[in-house]
């Protein structure tokens, strides 16, 4: 008699750490790469002082911010992760239902000619900005289309509305 092998499923690797049981992870997105360059330019003024670890430091600084920056989109919920130092993170968790609004703006030549821009997250408790986003406007629609396969139906704001709310955030 051969004996049958029972296998068991091993649960799917969580790709962030407080990914919960079952959650499937849909878009993961980061800052566009722009938000590097003072590390750049400060890391360029290194070698001319003569000193490799004074172009290193800042760079290093600036990328550990941008990498491990990122926002999450599960089939639950929208979260940012945001990288302050080595040593400060701060965590942003919105459950799909609670988003009443999304927008974005590209604003100025730079933003335009490099494609990247602002992502506004409209909630019943208050605004998640997202800035210095690569692809605004595609980054938008794939948003859009899942928490319309979600049941979510955000609303659009007219350009009046998103200005005020940019300037509200900009203002605290």
């Amino acid at each position: 008699m051969a004996k049958e092998e029972t296998k068991t499923e091993e649960p799917p690797e969580k790709l962030f750490a407080d990914q919960l049981d079952g959650e499937e992870v849909l878009l993961l997105f980061r800052k566009h790469p722009i938000v590097m360059r003072k590390g750049l330019v400060f890391g360029m003024f290194g070698p001319l002082v003569g000193i490799i670890p004074t172009a290193i430091w800042p760079t290093l600084g600036f990328w550990i911010n941008w990498y491990y920056s990122i926002s999450i989109v599960t089939d639950r919920r929208f979260i940012q992760i945001t990288q302050k130092g080595l040593f400060r993170k701060s965590f942003v968790d919105l459950g799909l239902n609670q988003i009443q609004s999304l927008n974005y703006e590209v604003s100025g030549l730079q933003a335009t000619l490099l494609g990247y821009g602002t992502i506004l997250v409209q909630t019943y408790m208050g605004d998640l900005v997202i800035h210095d986003v690569h692809h605004p406007a595609k980054l938008y629609k794939k948003l859009i289309t899942i928490l319309r396969d979600r049941g979510v139906e955000p609303i659009q704001m007219n350009p009046e509305q998103q200005e005020e709310a940019l300037d509200l955030e900009e203002e605290t």
